[in-house]
């Protein structure tokens, strides 16, 4: 994930989970008492004082504080921004819905009123949907590295776009991410120590009591899969219906709870570079088998346009288009594989442009959400602390350069972005004070539904495989498809699912297969931007 100090491009991206740093403690907060020891003193439910977010706008806003250490909840408090859109139909309202965008460092108070649309009209109409900024992101007391927007920007311009080519360049990364801890660690140490997924998991089930739920009903993309999983194991029996949808193998993510320094870093256990590699090869694929009017960079076939890629990457190495570099072109790739229509097109156009010689025109943002600031600020260091506090990476930024190679060998260009992607991990200064490592197999007190989608260039199929099997009740509904989420890639047969588990607790037949409603390159070029979810985007192209 890269660092910028405006929301609008991550509008303009898919986003994928965020570059951190190495974390590991051990696990507290509500499992103690399960444990043998004592029991974490209750908090009060916060009171949401709602109110428009602004003049005219369909949504509401609000601020609750939470604790900083649920286990020291007279302490220091914190602040959650909160954002809900009522229930269409408010006659019929079953509760409320609560959604993740992933990340982490995805700000809901922006990705849930830009994407609300994309929810299924019957869950839109029985649900108010709320969103919130987690802890540490955004518009919620946030992790901020820097004295001002400048500092920040001076930081970003120090370091290789997209990821280090050359041993040159190498260093360059590696000594910016060890400064950018240092800076982190100096600002507020206490709380990037306490902004893990096992945290936010404590104060989501403050908001359910929060509007008064019983129990939680909740969708999650992303990283946000992981988030779900988290509060299923941790409040088994508040789970009232729980969507996750392109998922993250909880084994991988925790390296199976091992308290050793792992070998590989969080993507590549993940698997990230094989599905974005395989994802490739299918825009490649498809582009090939159709004409320039539906995908500019199409040679005519299916080999001779992955022929031209190569040719094009291979160029790009030596002779940059004026700022567009191998490694930021390859960044630019894989995050604009996560949104098909208009992403996949668009993608295409950029690099006929680059093929050309030309620099792309830069993409087109969706319009802002009528929320208060719709662009706060989601420097990457938000998503690196929290993935930091739960996935161990590799402690010698020295290894970095041979597992690139490795993941490249068997990945392409992809292995080389995901690899260094979790690299500031090996130097990031401090632990979460918090994290849960596990079991993943808590009954809860009803099922899950998992959706994996079968090309997703962050998260694997495999990844919802294994979700489903790690949960105590889970149903797995295959996506078959292309791009990251099912939600902003949409299926009206996953939509239907989705909505008849939601609204009355009907789980897919086992085995089920959708089909995503609109392929890749179907029509004519379109124009225009979509709002991308699933959180921070991975490694900046720009």
């Amino acid at each position: 994930m890269s660092m910028r100090g405006s929301i609008a491009d991550r509008r303009r991206r898919a986003a994928a989970v965020a570059a951190a740093m190495l974390c590991s403690s051990v696990l507290t907060g509500p499992e103690i008492a399960r444990a043998g020891g004592a029991t974490p003193p209750e908090v009060p439910a916060p009171r949401p004082a709602w109110s428009p977010c602004i003049p005219g706008s369909p949504f509401d806003c609000a601020t609750v504080q939470v604790p900083l250490d649920h286990r020291a909840p007279g302490g220091r408090a914190i602040g959650l921004a909160v954002v809900r859109h009522k229930a269409l139909d408010p006659g019929r309202r079953i509760g409320t819905l609560f959604f993740n965008p992933g990340g982490p460092g995805g700000p809901g108070t922006v990705q849930m009123p830009q994407n609300y649309e994309a929810f299924p009209q019957t869950v839109r109409e029985r649900f108010d949907i709320v969103s919130w900024d987690p802890r540490g992101v955004g518009n919620s007391t946030a992790v901020n590295c820097f004295g001002d927007p400048d500092e920040a920007a001076d930081w970003l311009a120090r370091k290789p776009a997209g990821f280090p080519v050359g041993e040159e360049e190498r260093s360059a990364w590696i000594s910016s991410y060890k400064d950018l801890g240092r800076r982190c660690e100096q600002r507020d140490p206490e709380l990037l120590r306490h902004v893990s997924t096992a945290e936010t998991a404590q104060d989501l089930d403050l908001l359910r009591r929060a509007v008064g739920d019983r129990q939680l009903t909740y969708m999650g993309i992303s990283y946000g899969t992981i988030l779900g999983a988290t509060y299923a194991n941790l409040f088994p029996g508040k789970v009232r219906a729980m969507v996750l949808d392109s998922n993250i193998d909880p084994q991988a993510w925790t390296d199976h709870g091992s308290r050793k320094e792992p070998s590989r870093p969080t993507f590549l256990r993940m698997g990230s570079d094989r599905t974005a590699a395989a994802t490739l090869k299918q825009f490649l694929t498809r582009c090939g088998a159709t004409d320039v009017t539906r995908c500019a960079f199409s040679a005519g076939s299916a080999k001779a346009t992955e022929a031209k890629f190569d040719k094009l990457t291979a160029r790009l190495r030596k002779h940059p288009v004026d700022g567009w570099t191998y490694a930021r072109t390859v960044a630019d790739v894989v995050n604009s594989l996560y949104i098909v229509n208009p992403g996949w097109s668009d993608l295409a156009g950029r690099l006929q442009e680059l093929w050309e010689g030309r620099v792309p025109a830069p993409p087109v943002s969706p319009p802002a959400p009528p929320v208060p600031d719709p662009s706060p600020y989601t420097g990457e260091e938000q998503g690196g602390a929290v993935l930091c506090g739960d996935s161990p990476n590799p402690h010698d930024p020295g290894a970095f350069h041979a597992l690139e190679e490795a993941s490249a060998a068997r990945a392409g260009d992809a292995g080389r972005f995901w690899t260094w992607a979790a690299e500031p991990c090996s130097t990031w200064p401090v632990r979460a004070a918090e994290q849960y490592n596990g079991p993943w197999n808590k009954p809860t007190a009803n099922p899950v539904l998992v959706v994996g989608t079968v090309y997703d260039p962050s998260t694997p199929y495999a990844g919802a495989q294994a979700m489903a099997r790690e949960l105590a009740d889970a149903r797995l509904l295959t996506n078959t498809g292309y791009g990251h989420t099912a939600l902003l890639n949409p299926s009206g047969c996953v939509q239907e699912h989705e909505s008849r588990y939601l609204v009355d607790g009907v789980l897919p037949p086992s085995g089920t297969t959708c089909r995503q409603d609109t392929p890749p390159f179907s029509s004519p070029r379109p124009r225009g931007g979509i709002a991308a979810g699933g959180g921070a985007t991975a490694r900046d192209s720009s």
